[in-house]
């Protein structure tokens, strides 16, 4: 199955403790249906200290469902995304404005 959402897509938070946030998607999984969101569903990890990295208390992004999540189109509004064949080449488009993600 295509994906409708992919890393690098500007998105809002529809439902959670982040709902009305926006952010852009830095990876996803597809098999758990989760992405991380940068900016998103934040948590302090405790990281121990090496050689290249001084360790500490760090924020870390946790993975959001993508159920969760909506792309932004060109207005800035939530949208579905859809598909559809251009010279034979399948698309993404956004339901809202229909122009192609």
């Amino acid at each position: 199955m295509a994906a409708k959402l992919r890393k690098g897509d500007k998105v809002i938070v529809l439902a959670g403790k982040d709902k009305g946030k926006e952010g852009t998607i830095a990876s996803v999984d597809p098999q758990a249906g989760k992405a991380i969101v940068d900016g998103v569903n934040m948590a302090i990890r405790h990281t121990r200290q090496t050689q290249s990295d001084q360790g500490g208390r760090l924020p870390k992004a946790l993975p959001i469902e993508l159920s969760n999540l909506a792309l932004l189109d060109s207005n800035g509004k939530a949208t579905r995304v859809g598909f559809r064949m251009e010279d034979d080449k399948k698309v993404r488009f956004a339901k809202t404005t229909g122009e192609t993600v």
